[in-house]
């Protein structure tokens, strides 16, 4: 049996870039060692970024059943239940999703499953486990056993999407740093009666005593989590009796509530020092763990399917050699560092556990609050490591915002209406004279399109003020954007623009 590419894993990483491979008529098998779905809840929360991802697939987080947006603001309380600081998880993201969306990690698997279901090119074999990994120049060759027998796979490449104990990682033998930042925490995972009525939503309460965290946990659900303390046995805490105690001041008993799952979790931030080696690769969870305090583990596993998708294909159609996937390695390692220490940097305020200390954590935070006249705040973009995109030019390296649209008689967000791919945009100008002849063909080879945007006489009408004041900001006039929705460039001039065109060029051919 030969493939394209075979992915180990089947969570949410794995089965999103099997879907991304297979629409593009890419053979790939995914090999899941679980038999079954864990029909338990793990990841719950998701970012803007994802939701506009999810998009291209099909889910409309704004409206599909299974994801919900309580359009709140997220507070951080302290144990007088006084505000230490206010976030925004109510307003739309630049990239035109809300900031935070909420779903059940078992109903999402299940969606990814049925979608990749309906694809012929993609195989998912359950209950077989990858015990053999080799590879040469050509190929890959994955040996896997189930509860019998035993079978060989060759492949172009190979993705390890295979979680924290990842078999791929650890069969390439890549070293993994691990930070030696450890908390457990208990995870309570409830369905409330329908009655059943939260003070809010979501919210942080920073008491010393037990910092606790109230977050949704999907349409329906509802998730606390509860600091061990250093003098507590984990396992005894985790026991049904001490759960419904901790519940027990927040409303909830058996009588009203569902306890779901109770699980100790410690957590970790750790991550991969190279991500590639030959023609495997690793994703996800194989490649960095963070605490959950920022929400942003999954979807930084997503972010590295997209990115994988586009370089991976098109090597397998021959526009691109092997060299661009080094920019897979350099571009997403530094972005998942920065969610690690984001999410790190978030657990030192939340975790501690001394009164004194939490005086001057709260004296602290509430005096930045008022300075600020407790105005919320938002998460800023968070830019690339090295790779394909231009340095020194405005919001280059960062998601690219994305607004309403009208082209060729679809309305919609730019991405269902005009579709994704690479992009040269020139914003209320024209695309005459924009580009060389030999930089178009280089362009159409890799199946990219020059577009003009505008209010009115241009390829695609802008129905709000998203790119001018995009292209304002920036001092700019054209963009370049990438398959995974990334900026690469921006520039002022036709000039700049061929100039930022090339260096993409290079860099995608492996140059820096």
């Amino acid at each position: 049996m030969s493939q394209d590419v075979v992915i180990v894993g089947a969570g949410p990483v794995g089965l999103l870039l099997a879907i991304l491979l297979g629409r593009e008529g890419k053979s790939v098998t995914v090999v899941e060692k679980w038999p079954e779905i864990y029909d338990r809840p793990r990841a719950v929360t998701m970012d803007a970024e994802v939701a506009r991802i999810l998009a291209t697939l099909g889910i409309d987080c704004d409206n599909d059943p299974a994801f919900e947006n309580h359009k709140e603001l997220y507070y951080w309380k302290n144990a007088d239940l006084k505000d230490l600081q206010i976030v925004d998880w109510e307003s739309l993201a630049p990239c035109g999703w809300h900031v935070t969306y909420w779903f059940n990690q078992p109903e999402f698997e299940a969606r990814l499953i049925d979608i990749a279901s309906t694809i012929p090119s993609v195989t998912l074999l359950r209950g077989w486990t990858a015990t053999e990994l080799s590879q040469n120049a050509m190929g890959a060759q994955v040996t896997i056993n189930d509860a019998t027998s035993a079978r060989n796979i060759d492949a172009q490449f190979v993705v390890g999407a295979d979680g924290a104990n990842s078999f791929v990682r650890d069969a390439l033998g890549l070293n993994v740093i691990d930070e030696g930042y450890f908390f457990d925490w208990l995870i309570l995972d409830m369905i409330p009666a329908a009655e059943y009525k939260a003070v809010s939503a979501q919210w942080q309460l920073c008491d010393p005593k037990r910092p606790t965290t109230i977050v949704p946990g999907g349409p329906g659900r509802r998730r606390w989590e509860f600091m061990v303390l250093p003098t507590e046995d984990k396992n005894e805490i985790a026991k049904p009796e001490s759960a419904w105690r901790l519940l027990e001041p927040w409303g909830l008993s058996p009588e009203n509530a569902k306890l779901e799952r109770s699980a100790v979790y410690r957590f970790q931030a750790r991550y991969t020092e190279n991500w590639l080696k030959g023609r495997c690769m690793i994703a996800g969870d194989a490649a960095h763990l963070m605490p959950p305090f920022a929400g942003e583990g999954m979807c930084a596993g997503l972010r590295d399917a997209v990115a994988l998708h586009w370089r991976l294909s098109a090597i397998l159609d021959g526009t691109l050699d092997m060299n661009v996937l080094q920019s897979y390695e350099s571009e997403r390692i530094e972005h998942a560092k920065h969610y690690i220490q984001f999410s790190r940097d978030l657990g030192d305020i939340i975790c501690i556990a001394d009164k004194e200390k939490a005086d001057e954590r709260d004296a602290r935070m509430m005096a930045d609050l008022a300075a600020r006249n407790h105005e919320p705040i938002t998460g800023d973009l968070v830019k690339l490591g090295p790779g394909v995109w231009c340095e020194g030019t405005a919001t280059a390296g960062e998601l690219s915002p994305q607004g309403m649209v009208q082209y060729q008689g679809r309305e919609g967000r730019f991405d269902q209406a005009v579709g994704q791919g690479w992009m040269v945009l020139a914003v209320e100008c024209s695309t005459a004279g924009l580009l060389s002849d030999t930089q178009r063909a280089a362009l159409k080879k890799v199946g990219g399109r020059l577009l003009s945007l505008g209010t009115q006489g241009h390829d695609v009408e802008t129905l709000d003020a998203s790119y001018r004041d995009w292209m304002s900001k920036a001092d700019a006039h054209y963009a370049i954007i990438r398959p995974d929705f990334y900026v690469a460039a921006t520039a002022k001039t036709p000039e700049q623009l061929a100039t930022c065109f090339d260096t993409i060029l290079d860099r995608l051919a492996g140059a820096r």
